[in-house]
């Protein structure tokens, strides 16, 4: 379980780092990546900062701006904030939005399912 610390630190990180990838990143493929969320590790060495993009075929290009920007955004990171280390960026896509797009799908089907098997008894007797 997160330590409020940690939860503070989070979220001050997406703050950040969607802030810069916006003004001071010059990659206009990194500026396409919609931050999600950062979670950082207990000892602040590593953080998974989980991003989507709005039109799927943008996905591998936006992955490589995001890693060829790591580096930087941890330097400006370490001027930006006060603590003594500064996680190592690691850039995953979050694909829970599709996923959930295709159970809302499965859900919607049940639900057709449902009404025309319901009809169908009512139709019987």
């Amino acid at each position: 379980m997160a330590t409020y610390r940690i939860d503070r630190i989070n979220k001050e990180f997406l703050r950040l780092i969607s802030e810069m990838l916006r003004t001071r990143i010059k990659n206009d493929d990194a500026a396409k990546a919609v931050l999600t969320k950062v979670t950082v590790s207990r000892d602040l060495s590593h953080s998974k900062v989980y991003y989507t993009v709005i039109k799927e075929e943008e996905r591998e290009p936006v992955q490589n701006a995001l890693d060829a920007a790591a580096a930087p955004l941890r330097a400006m990171l370490g001027k930006e904030l006060k603590l003594r280390t500064i996680p190592e960026l690691h850039f995953i896509y979050d694909d829970s939005e599709s996923k959930a797009r295709a159970m809302d799908e499965l859900l919607d089907r049940v639900a057709a399912l449902d009404m025309r098997q319901a009809a169908e008894r009512k139709t019987q007797q």
